[in-house]
């Protein structure tokens, strides 16, 4: 059953959470607060705590908007914090290294993430939407744009940013695709001033997670014509990412 949630209270409901979450790991952090440390572009050390107090946030502030919603960004911030766990160290990046290294027969945690994130999101197209060829695409722009946001992820707010600009439409929207809209938003919101004073990161937790918040408000709030537009863009997004990681260092 879907939960009607305001756009207001889903902001607020998803900055608040990410804020207390935050601080609450950075008082006791679970394993020590090394294994929340890693070095940004520039060298700089910067903590993990943002990222995942934003993907929980961010899963359960989308649950109250709809079920299938919570599901596929649960899921997506799951396995984005498998890939920052287990990926630590590996070199290759994008969608193309991963996928030749499973046809070589190597199971790499960004194989893992890709596979992991896939499947959440087609649960949670055929939850969202009623017809075949619609659940199809839900799921395209849900997976599609988890991993858009986590291309986005190079450069303090970045990503952040980015997800407060393509959200930014949705928040004119009444009903669930626009309380969708507004839990990503609170969640970028809340971790962009850390992020920007590269003090934190999103990393593949919070990127994902929050692009997977996106992906289900633009499922939610469109009908065939509108999913197709946003699968084709989140498409070409993964075909041209190094182009457009290349674009987000630049900014």
């Amino acid at each position: 059953m879907t939960v009607r949630t305001g756009r207001a209270a889903a902001l607020f409901t998803s900055a608040l959470l990410t804020r207390g979450l935050t601080a609450a790991l950075r008082f006791r952090p679970p394993g020590g607060p090394g294994r929340w440390e890693r070095p940004n572009h520039a060298g700089r050390t910067v903590e993990l705590y943002a990222g995942t107090a934003c993907a929980a946030a961010t899963a359960f502030a989308a649950t109250r908007v709809h079920p299938a919603a919570g599901l596929a960004v649960l899921a997506a911030g799951t396995c984005g914090a498998y890939d920052d766990i287990a990926g630590a160290g590996d070199p290759r990046r994008g969608f193309r290294a991963h996928l030749g290294a499973l046809r070589e027969g190597e199971v790499t945690s960004g194989a893992v993430k890709l596979l992991g994130v896939s499947a959440a999101a087609l649960v949670a197209g055929t939850l969202l939407k009623e017809r075949p060829l619609d659940r199809l695409l839900a799921a395209v722009v849900i997976a599609g744009a988890a991993h858009t946001v986590n291309l986005l992820d190079v450069r303090p707010g970045r990503a952040a940013g980015a997800v407060l600009a393509l959200a930014a439409p949705g928040l004119l929207r009444s009903g669930p695709g626009g309380a969708l809209a507004a839990v990503a938003a609170g969640g970028a919101a809340a971790v962009l001033p850390e992020d920007l004073r590269e003090r934190a990161m999103l990393g593949d937790t919070g990127a994902h997670a929050l692009g997977a918040a996106l992906g289900a408000a633009a499922a939610l709030a469109n009908r065939r014509a509108g999913l197709a537009v946003h699968a084709a863009a989140v498409v070409a997004a993964t075909v041209y990412g190094d182009r457009v990681t290349a674009w987000a260092r630049a900014l």
